[in-house]
């Protein structure tokens, strides 16, 4: 049997997951099972929507809670700061760039799945321009196919945030 894929993820991401979870188990979940409550003392189940209701977002609370646990279960937890320094671009490392066509700049944190937000200048490790930058270092220009077409950057700093 093969061991489950592990998840990577910076401690910061981790830190979320705990944090969202914890709010689920104490808040949440709570919140919901008084509702169920109270909604039972409102008489008959089979046509009570209020109660319904809360059972289907209890459902869904739970599972939520499964998947988190689950994930944290299999976290990798990848510490950019605990790293070989190199200058190499690798996960959890923050790399600035800037397009060599409108020369514009950009920062982006290579982060896990679970993590990423390209509005927050997070990216996947596995997304194309990560994929692209890995191994590469400051003042290297990296190639890669972007949903418009081919972008090329030129790396101007790798650095631990």
């Amino acid at each position: 049997m093969s061991s489950p894929t592990r998840i990577p993820m910076t401690p910061e991401g981790k830190a979320r997951l705990e944090a969202t979870l914890k709010e689920l188990k104490s808040v949440t979940r709570p919140a919901l099972m008084a509702a169920i409550e109270e909604a039972r003392g409102h008489g008959d189940l089979r046509e009570n929507a209020e109660y319904h209701s809360a059972k289907d977002k209890q459902g869904l609370v739970v599972a939520q809670m499964a998947m988190i646990e689950d994930k944290l279960s299999r976290a990798q937890v990848i510490d950019p700061a605990e790293l070989e320094p190199g200058g190499k671009v690798s996960f959890g490392m923050k790399v600035t760039l800037r397009d060599k066509k409108t020369d514009e700049e950009v920062v982006y944190r290579i982060v896990g799945a679970e993590e990423a937000d390209v509005k927050q200048g997070l990216i996947a490790y596995d997304a194309p321009l990560a994929r692209a930058l890995f191994g590469k270092e400051e003042g290297d220009d990296v190639k890669f196919e972007a949903p418009k077409g081919v972008k090329t950057f030129e790396i101007l700093s790798v650095d631990v945030p």
